[in-house]
């Protein structure tokens, strides 16, 4: 499995937690909630949606009405999808409280975070520590990185070329402050409590935006 496939199935096993939802809502909810997901189109979707229903993950309910055209040009009742609600079963729903447990590097990572971190309501509070501690290890690392190359190389780069340097520095610098003050709020007993519901309706940023590899 790739890690980006991964991503997605651990997207919709974190979603459907939350509710039962048919194809269009879920692809919704991962491109407005989990902005990572944007790019993300049915042709991705679906066959992640087999695959955990083959597992034993999911099972798939009739849910009424069809779902959007799949041609913007089709016939009122051609082409139409017909909806299917899909819900988590109680194997699904263990297994995806295991891949909440996991605070490997793989949490760590631009990619996976942001995802990681949309489900923080329903994490216990140990794992959320570990996950942002590690990621905050992991741009530390980044960043004296990026600051060692900038000094052997400073002299040979043209203005915009240097500018673009300290962009994505002052990027990672940002997101170090960030996870400290999380750190700091999660040391304190002010991070959020372990529920199983997630409120929110903002979308996540993918972290791999505004840093510099």
């Amino acid at each position: 499995m790739s890690r980006r496939s991964g991503i997605l199935e651990f997207a919709v096993l974190g979603l459907l937690r939350e509710s039962p939802m048919h194809g269009y809502e879920l692809r919704k909810r991962l491109n407005t909630s989990l902005g990572v997901f944007r790019a993300f189109s049915y042709g991705s979707l679906y066959p992640c949606l087999k695959t955990l229903v083959q597992r034993g993950w999911l099972i798939e309910e009739p849910g009424g009405q069809p779902e959007e055209p799949v041609l913007a040009q089709a016939a009122p009742l051609a082409g139409r999808r017909a909806k299917i609600v899909y819900r988590l079963t109680a194997e699904g729903k263990e297994h995806f409280e295991d891949l909440l447990s996991q605070t490997g590097p793989d949490a760590w990572e631009d990619e996976h975070f942001g995802v990681r971190f949309a489900f923080f309501g329903q994490t216990s509070r140990d794992v959320r520590m570990r996950v942002l501690e590690g990621r905050r290890s992991r741009l530390e690392e980044r960043l004296a990185k990026m600051r060692a190359s900038l000094a052997r190389t400073r002299e040979r780069l043209d203005d915009y070329t240097l500018e673009l340097q300290r962009h994505g520095m002052e990027s990672v610098e940002r997101e170090v402050r960030w996870l400290n003050e999380l750190i700091e709020s999660e040391r304190a007993g002010r991070g959020g409590s372990h529920s199983t519901e997630h409120e929110s309706s903002d979308p996540v940023p993918d972290p791999s935006d505004d840093t510099t590899t």
